[in-house]
């Protein structure tokens, strides 16, 4: 996982953070300003508008977008965040993942340059005895939380992917997120029927996160523009992973339509060796 645990060392200062194939972090990015009024509610079903969020961003072709994730397990919170860009149309992105600082306030790892592409995570500056010229490369499909959790940042594709299972589906009313004004729907996603309804890209990675997670459902808030685009979107999971670890991963988008240019690494800049837990 994005965050490699350090959880020896950093018990005194009490902080957490996390190890390749654990479950990370999570944060609410609180991006919403303006309070729900309820008001000019949409004609339309609101679960079929949120099970249509990954399809509708497939149609826009790309976004800039910016991650939170929140882990809180024992009394301790880490917050993990990223930024970069997803081509929803070509099924890939770009994040850069900052990991918290230690408790005097420096950073522990430099940022993690993450490449997301279908069923596949490539992570950059990775540490944990991985040469700093090399990349990890880790297969989502074989990831018990399918790396909704696990890369320090939900792939903003998978987050709109997993919608597809949303139910019990309720409209709160208008709000406003970065400026723009947007409607805000709430409800639970069922991660096995989110899976069975994934476009090929991310099946996979659905169909594992459907069989590791301690509870199929998951509670939800979406927020879409006046065009029917995702803006944000803010999942609250729970992993147990020695103890239950509860986690919110929250996704912003903007910037719609923003070229991402996507370059795997060649094969010989993977790394084979052994990580360090």
């Amino acid at each position: 996982m994005v965050v490699h645990q350090h959880r020896q060392r950093r018990e005194r200062a009490g902080e957490a953070v996390l190890a390749l194939g654990m479950a990370v972090t999570v944060a609410a990015m609180s991006g919403c300003g303006g309070a729900d009024t309820g008001d000019d509610r949409p004609a339309a079903d609101p679960a079929v508008i949120v099970r249509g969020a990954a399809d509708q961003l497939a149609r826009t072709g790309s976004a800039r977008a910016r991650t939170a994730m929140d882990m809180a397990t024992g009394g301790t919170r880490v917050t993990i965040r990223g930024e970069g860009g997803v081509d929803f149309k070509n099924r890939m992105g770009q994040l850069l993942v900052m990991l918290p600082a230690d408790a005097a306030g420096k950073d522990e790892h430099r940022p993690i340059t993450e490449l997301l592409v279908p069923g596949a995570l490539y992570m950059k500056n990775r540490g944990a005895g991985v040469p700093a010229d090399k990349w990890v490369r880790v297969d989502t499909t074989t990831l018990a939380d399918g790396n909704l959790v696990t890369g320090g940042a939900t792939d903003p594709l998978v987050a709109a992917e997993l919608l597809r299972g949303a139910q019990d589906v309720t409209y709160v009313g208008e709000t406003e997120v970065a400026g723009t004004k947007v409607r805000h729907y709430r409800g639970t996603t069922d991660i096995g029927q989110a899976a069975k309804r994934a476009s090929p890209a991310v099946k996979g990675a659905l169909e594992a996160a459907a069989k590791g997670f301690s509870k199929d459902t998951v509670p939800f808030d979406a927020y879409f523009d006046q065009e029917g685009r995702l803006r944000k979107v803010r999942h609250r999971f729970t992993y147990v992973n020695n103890g239950v670890i509860d986690v919110s991963s929250t996704t912003l988008l903007y910037g719609f339509g923003t070229p991402v240019t996507v370059v795997l690494p060649a094969s010989g800049d993977i790394y084979a060796g052994k990580i360090a837990e």
